[in-house]
C-alpha cells in the first residue's frame, strides 16, 4: 500500500482533539466520559487478547512479547495500561499536541511507549506490523473509513487480532450519543462527533471483509445510570460496540 498524505486524517478533527490535549489525563475534565469508559474497554481487550494468544488473564505480564499498536491513541489512556501489562507498545496519533502530552505523561510514569506522530498509512510504508491493532473510537473521525481500515489491516501480522470500537448510526445514537451527550448532558464538547460518520455494524463488517480480515466477534457496550458505569452488553449494538477481527495465519 502506498501512503497518501493525511488521507485518513481530517484537519478539523485533529484541531478539535488537539485543543483538548491538556485535559486528557484529568478524570474530572472534558475527558471524564472517556475515563469512565476506559475500564470496560480494558476488560474486553484483556479477555479477548488473552483468549486469542492463550494467555492467563491473572498474569501481571499478560501481554509480554506482544507488539501492540494503539491507532489514534490520544494522550495514551489505553496505551499506558497496555504497556503496564508488558506489551511492546507503539502509539500513533495525528495530533501533535496529543503526542506531546502522551510522551510527557508516559515518561513521568516510567513507561516505555513508542509514541509516533502520523497516520497508519505512514507506518505501512515503513513495513511495520503488530500482533494486536487497537482501532478504538477512531473510524468515525476519519474521511475515508475504507482506506483507513485497509491501512490498519496492513499493520496486522498474520495470525494477529484487531479491535475496532465505534458508534452505530441509529436514531438512538443520534438522540443519546450525539444530542444527549453533547448538548443536554454536556458529557463531551459540542461538535465532538458527526452522527453522519457513525458506522453501522454491517458497514464495518464489509470494511473488515474487504481488507482480508475475518470478523470473529462483536459486542455492545452500554451505560448503566444506576451503577454509573459502562458494561458489556453483547446484544445491544444500538450505540457503542466493539468488533474483533483476525488476519489468517500464513500457511
Amino acid at each position: 500500500m502506498s501512503a497518501q498524505a493525511n488521507r485518513t486524517a481530517n484537519p478539523d478533527e485533529i484541531s478539535r482533539f488537539s485543543a483538548m490535549a491538556d485535559e486528557w489525563w484529568n478524570p474530572e475534565g472534558v475527558m471524564k466520559p472517556l475515563h469512565k469508559f476506559n475500564p470496560v474497554r480494558l476488560q474486553l481487550l484483556r479477555d479477548h487478547i488473552a483468549a486469542h494468544f492463550g494467555r492467563d488473564t491473572t498474569d501481571i505480564n499478560l501481554f509480554a512479547g506482544l507488539d501492540i499498536i494503539d491507532v489514534g491513541c490520544g494522550a495514551g489512556l489505553l496505551s499506558e495500561p497496555m504497556a503496564r501489562l508488558g506489551a511492546n507498545m507503539t502509539a500513533l496519533d495525528a495530533a501533535e499536541n496529543n503526542i506531546n502530552v502522551a510522551r510527557v505523561h508516559a515518561e513521568q510514569a516510567g513507561l516505555t511507549i513508542d509514541y509516533r506522530l502520523g497516520t497508519p498509512e505512514a507506518l505501512v510504508d515503513e513495513g511495520r506490523q503488530f500482533d494486536v491493532v487497537l482501532n478504538m473510537e477512531v473510524i468515525e473521525h476519519v474521511d475515508d473509513p475504507a482506506f483507513f481500515m485497509q491501512a490498519c489491516a496492513a499493520l496486522l501480522k498474520p495470525g494477529g487480532i484487531m479491535f475496532i470500537a465505534t458508534l452505530n448510526r441509529t436514531l438512538k445514537s443520534l438522540a443519546l450519543a450525539k444530542i444527549g451527550a453533547e448538548y443536554v448532558l454536556r458529557w463531551v464538547p459540542a461538535g465532538t462527533h458527526d452522527w453522519r460518520k457513525f458506522v453501522k455494524p454491517a458497514e464495518l463488517s464489509r470494511y473488515i471483509r474487504d481488507c482480508g480480515l475475518q470478523l470473529t466477534d462483536i459486542t455492545g457496550i452500554s451505560y448503566n445510570p444506576i451503577q454509573d458505569k459502562w458494561l458489556p452488553a453483547p446484544k445491544d449494538l444500538d450505540i457503542n460496540y466493539l468488533a474483533m477481527a483476525t488476519k489468517p495465519p500464513l500457511d
